[in-house]
Parts: structure tokens; sequence; C-alpha cells
């Protein structure tokens, strides 16, 4: 089987050109080893870093759990300045080293705190946080410092890695060019959730097994071999250089919108008025967003327009297409907003872990799933789910329904958004059990198990799960097949903007709910004694709000459902005046 894959593999390199020496199949070891190593050490340290800041940096539930959400939030947002440094200045292998460098000098001051007993406060061994001593505005810094490292370092990775990799092996001269590339992506993919699984379960065991000294050591150490792995291959790698960012372009939109924001639109009624750039299709302009066909209006051919067709200044006079990428942005942005409750509903880690914690973890009598561990049950739920859609479900339903596909991304949309709602009622339910159970058995928290299963956990782990496939899976196929192909490479930016939007809001939620809730010197319902407070009544806010985002979703496809009939319009409209 080695000797047929080898074969194979030179007979796709052979139809390379021979001066084509760098890239191709020998460099993808270094790049995915350098992904998946990173994946691994930094989705090992996230399910139990609440217990981490709170047992060690004796924080409050609340602002430990603010604390992750907003490290969250910065680790996807960050991952927009990393694809427009790397598309406009640095290129992707400079933005690539210099984030694995980050990421590796992050974990590392990390990893000291758990060595240095003058980067953390003094060990407390009582049961109330709030008479134990708090960490100084220098172990602050420290931590924090740590956290910036790490979440930059991801920022500049993930978004740049794939696309770099693609660089390697995309040869337009290969017939087998379509294949390969094919071929990367599902091996990439592949990857990250084996690293998924990996972190959450072997790194998480070995936080709760050995302590943190050697729980964050080992990711610190897997970094390091991340980092070596992809400057080794260094000489290999084809090297693209940066070149002019969608990013770019948007803001040149909107600048050139404000400088001819006194031109009167209906004064203009012929195409011919409009910049259309020579290298790309004739496209037709929609009302929407009216106000930026400004931006592509051509006041005097002679001064804004260079013998070659190009605009002469980009800042004032932008293409037809210019102006269509962004207007397509812009309308997809409503749909794109509907899953943050969804991610929001995700990333409630950190107060599972603390439930699970307090419960029974064993499936056997010797085994025992660590309470960090259990989203594992949600990404097997996200890959079989994939497989088993992709594999059985979707050729059932073109062979009964004569047409090929499967469920449209809206409705896959719609229906992660019901299940999202549907977890977080059942967990809901399942704390309130717990809770009363716990009550019922005067557990302290720190104190011996309740009587109760964590499995209880599962059922809403699988819902989120499935919530996700639907959801987040529809999104990203919605992106692709509205917005234009020139915008192809923008939407996991979009989409992981969205995952970072959710993180911020979740810190500001945490900090809304306990405020509001210990007004008056009440006990919090997200009180650092998960007892004494009532996660089961914050579970049920986040399911009302699962259910306003649904009522939201549905106004969105009526209002979208209308403008796709006007736009549809004025494409047949156009084609017609173009005849």
């Amino acid at each position: 089987m080695a000797i047929i894959e080898e074969e194979e593999e030179e007979r796709l390199l052979d139809h390379l050109p021979k001066t084509y020496t760098k890239g191709g199949l020998k460099t993808m070891p270094f790049i995915i080893v350098n992904e998946t190593l990173e994946k691994v050490a930094s989705y090992g340290l996230q399910p139990n870093m609440v217990i981490y800041l709170m047992k060690v940096y004796n924080l409050e539930i609340v602002t430990a759990t603010s604390l992750l959400s907003m490290w969250s939030a910065l680790s996807h947002g960050l991952a927009l300045l990393g694809a427009f440094v790397s598309d406009s200045f640095l290129g992707r292998f400079t933005v690539v080293a210099i984030g694995s460098i980050s990421s590796l000098f992050g974990m590392t001051i990390l990893w000291l705190t758990t060595m240095v007993p003058q980067l953390r406060p003094s060990r407390c061994d009582h049961f109330e946080i709030n008479e134990c001593d708090r960490p100084t505005p220098a172990q602050l810094l420290v931590l924090l410092f740590s956290f910036g490292t790490i979440a930059l370092g991801a920022g500049f990775v993930r978004p740049c890695s794939i696309a770099f990799g693609a660089d390697q092996l995309d040869n337009k001269e290969n017939p087998n060019n379509k294949r390969i590339m094919e071929s990367y992506f599902n091996w990439y993919y592949a990857t990250i959730g084996m690293s998924t699984l990996v972190a959450t379960t072997l790194i998480v065991y070995i936080q709760d097994a050995f302590g943190w000294r050697i729980g964050f050591g080992i990711p610190a150490i897997l970094m390091f071999f991340s980092v070596s792995a992809f400057l080794l291959g260094s000489s290999m790698y084809i090297k693209v250089s940066a070149s002019e960012s969608l990013f770019t372009g948007f803001f040149q939109v909107l600048v050139a919108s404000v400088r001819k924001r006194n031109i009167d639109l209906h004064s203009v009624n012929c195409e011919d008025y409009y910049h259309q750039s020579s290298d790309s299709e004739i496209q037709a302009l929609t009302s929407s967003f009216r106000c930026l066909n400004k931006a592509c209006m051509i006041e005097d051919p002679e001064r804004d327009i260079n013998p070659d067709g190009f605009a002469s200044n980009p800042w004032r006079l932008c293409s037809v297409e210019q102006v269509v990428s962004l207007k397509s942005l812009l309308r997809v942005v409503p749909m794109w907003s509907s899953n943050i409750m969804v991610q929001l509903s995700l990333n409630q880690f950190s107060f599972a872990t603390l439930q699970t914690k307090t419960m029974d973890r064993h499936i056997f009598s010797d085994i025992e799933i660590p309470a960090g561990s259990f989203s594992v049950f949600m990404v097997i739920t996200l890959v079989m789910w994939i497989a088993f859609y992709d594999r059985v479900l979707v050729p059932i339903k073109a062979r009964y329904t004569r047409q090929p596909g499967g469920l449209s991304p809206v409705l896959r949309m719609g229906i992660g958004l019901v299940l999202s709602a549907a977890a977080m009622v059942l967990s809901a339910i399942t704390e309130g059990i717990r809770r009363g159970i716990a009550i019922d058995q005067k557990d302290p928290q720190d104190g011996p198990n309740i009587n109760m299963s964590a499995m209880w956990f599962v059922p809403q782990y699988v819902l989120l799960g499935l919530a996700d496939a639907f959801n987040a899976i529809g999104l990203v196929e919605f992106l692709y097949s509205e917005l234009p192909k020139s915008m192809s490479s923008f939407v996991v930016a979009i989409f992981t903007l969205g995952m970072s939007v959710s993180g911020f809001f979740g810190s500001v939620l945490v900090n809304v709910v306990d405020i509001f809730t210990s007004y008056g010197g009440g006990v919090s319902w997200l009180s650092s004694n998960i007892n004494n407070g009532h996660l089961d009544y914050y579970y049920w806010l986040l399911a009302f709000l699962n259910v306003v985002n649904f009522l939201y979703f549905l106004l969105i496809i009526c209002r979208y459902n209308r403008h796709e009939k006007e736009v549809k319009e004025k494409q047949c409209e156009y084609s017609t005046q173009r005849a």
C-alpha cells in the first residue's frame, strides 16, 4: 500500500514544471504538524482553565468566566488582523511564523506561573474565595500578557495556515490539481478534529492526574515542536508575496462614497457612468445600499481613468466589483448575526466543567472522565452527524426528490437555532435537578461527589454538537453561495468574527447577570459556589435569548426573500438592456 501511495505521489508531481522546485506534497508534514500541535496545545489549555483561575488565582467564577470569554473573543477577533497583515503586508509565511512563536512565548509564560510562586497568589485552603488573597496587579499583568500573546498567535496562525498550505499545492498546470486540493482540505480538517479530541481528552486528563506544572508544560513543549517543524521546512516553501487585501477595497469604497456624497444618483440612468474593472465580469448594481453606488461613478473620464483602463485614484473611484463585494457583505450580516447566540451557547464550558466536577463521572468503576473532557461528546456528535448526513441522508434525499444536494443552508441554520434553544432548556432542567440533589445531600461543592451521574450532561452536549453541525456549516455554505467568488477566502474571517463577538457578548452577559442578581446583597445566580447560586436560571435566560434569536432569524428570512426577488428582477432588466 505504501509503495502504491509513493508511486501515486510521484505521478502527480511529474505534472509539475521542471523548474517547480519548491512547494508540493513534501511541505505538507511541516505545515500540518505545525497546525495540529498548535491546536492540541491551545485547545488543551481551555477546558480546565476556569478551575486554574479559581483555585490558583483565587478569582470569582464571574471574573474567571468573563476573562476566558474575552480571551476567546480576542483569539478569534485577531484572526481578522492576521488575515489583513498577511494579505497586505507580510505574506502568509511570515505571519504564521510570528504567530507560532507568539503562542510558544505565551504558553511558556503561562507555564512559569505554575512554577514560580511570585507569579501567583499564595495558596488558599479556605472554601470561600472571598477569604483568600487576591492576585496583585503585577501577577494579573503577567497572566493577561500570557493570554494576550497566545491569542495573538492563534489569530495569526489559524486564518493563514490553511491558505499557506494551499499555496504549496495549487498548481493550475497539473491536471490533478483539483483532486489534490480536495484531498488537502479533507485531511486538513480531519487533523483539526483529531487535535480537538486529543486536547479535550489526553491533555485534560494529564492536568487532572499530574497537576498544573506538567499539564501546562506539555502544551508549551508541543508548541515548541510546532514552531520547529514549521521553520525546518522554510527552504522548501512557496512564499507568495503580499498583495492588496479585500479590507483595503472595502475602505476605498467607503472613502470614495463619502467624497462623492453630494452627487445626485437620480440623474444617472445609464450604467456607462459606472467604472467596470477591465479584468472582471460586467455586473449590475442593485438599489440596496444605493449610496455606495457613488463610489464607482465616473465624474471626469480623463481625470478618473488611466490609459490602461484602471482608476487613477482608487480612493476616489472604485470598480463596480468592489461595490458589489461590499454590498454582498453587508447583505449577509443579518443572517451572520443570528449565529452569535449559537456560539454563545456553545461557549458555556466553564460552568459545565464546575457542574460535572461535583458529580459522579465514572463510566465504569475504574474509569473516570475528567470534568473538562465532557465537551468531547459534542465533538464526536459533530463528526458523526456530518459523516451520516453526507454519506447517508444526502444520497437518500437525492434518490427520492431527484434533486442533488442536501437541505438548504437556510433551513439547516434554522434547525441549528432550534437545537441550540433546546440544549439550553435541557441544561436548565438538568442543573435544577443537580442543584436540588446537592442541597439535599448538603454537598459543599469541594466535598464528595453528589449521588448523580455526570452522564446526564451528555444529551445537552449532543444537542449542542448537532446545533453546531446544522447552524455553523449551514452558515458557511450560505456565505459561500451569497458572496462573490473573489471573497471566498473572506468567509472564514467572517465566521471567526462571529465567534469573537459571541465571546465579548458572553463576557458582558455574565457580568450583567451577576450585578443584577446580587443587587441588594442577594446571592448571585453565578455564585462561585454553584450550589448556592442558580445556574439553572442563567440557562433559562440563555434559552429565552435563543428563542428570541430564532424569531429574529425568521424576520431576516422574510426580508431576505423579498430582497432576492428584487435583485433577480434587477438582473433580468439589466440583461435585457445590455442585450
